[in-house]
């Protein structure tokens, strides 16, 4: 497959340039917000075409697909674009800066038989299957709660615009706290009802949160915990699930490296539990390509991106207001 980058990203550069060469895709053409940036990002990795203007990759035909890594408000507009194209569209998360136009982002794919799939690299990972499956298996009961602690400390090669342009979609909450709703949603396999939530900004950047703590509600009955943070440097990260057989305890997984470990302990004892090591990006786009060639599903749909989403709107709004919020799907329930 060939493919367009639309974003000169640290992301594109650091994993998925790699990915789609590795699952034998050619990163063709490259955009990006200046010509400059793009040629120099062009000349960097090997890429034929590139420039300013989304035309560059829209109106080649020979490029079925983009990858979307622009700022968060781009992502609408851009991929509207490509699917009124004719491509393909794995974009990153958030999809758009509201739910309504993520939504329409799903709604106008399927009605042009395209895929439309969310970058959520954890659900990829082989720790996070192998939670999924020890859940659904039963090995530890009925699910009581899950918690999710995503603290780390925002490099600084990442701070930039997430820091401090709220008009960019940045703040802790669309950058984190949707990865952690959607490994919500996957490893228990149901959609948050209501939410709870406190945030605060610790002066890192401006004008947007940098740490979110946040209190869900699930239809089973289960709770989960999540914080989010971009100012933590030695909270490590992992998640626990806990049941009423047994508990899960996985720690350093919430990476976009295959790393971390998983221990299972039950009335049995403890038991460390392996899991593949499978590059998490790499994963994604195959999923992607066996869902073009009509053969699976992606990793996350656009339908996931838009739930993600909407838990993370409902955590800042929630944080915002000190009020129970109902998260509210919108047409992708």
């Amino acid at each position: 497959m060939r493919w367009g980058l639309i974003g000169a990203s640290t992301i594109a550069e650091q994993h998925m340039i790699g990915a789609i060469r590795a699952t034998g895709g050619e990163v063709a053409a490259v955009v990006s917000t200046t010509a400059a940036r793009a040629a120099d990002y062009a000349a960097k990795h090997g890429i034929a075409a590139h420039g300013s203007e989304l035309s560059v990759i829209l109106d080649d035909p020979a490029i079925q697909a983009v990858y979307i890594s622009s700022t968060n408000e781009k992502h609408h507009a851009q991929a509207l674009a490509a699917i009124a194209a004719g491509k393909h569209v794995l974009c990153e998360k958030p999809l758009a800066m509201t739910v309504a136009d993520a939504a329409e982002m799903v709604g106008m794919a399927k009605a042009a038989g395209l895929v439309l799939a969310t970058n959520h690299h954890l659900r990829c990972s082989g720790s996070h299957r192998t939670i999924r499956d020890l859940i659904a298996s039963g090995r530890i009961g009925r699910v009581l709660s899950l918690r999710l602690f995503h603290a780390v400390h925002l490099p600084a090669n990442l701070q930039g615009w997430r820091i401090n342009d709220a008009s960019a979609g940045g703040g802790v909450i669309p950058d984190i706290t949707v990865h952690d709703a959607d490994v919500a949603r996957f490893l228990l396999g149901e959609d948050p009802e209501t939410v709870v939530a406190q945030m605060t900004a610790s002066g890192l950047g401006q004008g947007v949160e940098d740490s979110v703590m946040s209190v869900w509600t699930m239809p089973s009955g289960a709770m989960v915990m999540a914080h989010e943070s971009f100012t933590h440097p030695f909270a490590g990260s992992g998640l626990e699930v806990h049941g009423s057989e047994g508990s899960i305890f996985a720690r350093g997984v919430m990476t976009q490296q295959p790393l971390g470990e998983i221990e299972l302990v039950t009335a049995k004892g403890r038991e460390s539990v392996p899991f593949p090591a499978h590059n998490l990006y790499v994963q994604g786009v195959s999923d992607f390509l066996a869902a073009v060639a009509g053969k699976g599903q992606p990793a996350a749909s656009g339908r996931d991106g838009v739930a993600s989403l909407a838990v993370a709107f409902a955590v800042r709004e929630a944080a915002r207001t000190g009020v129970r919020q109902a998260v509210a799907y919108g047409g992708a329930a």
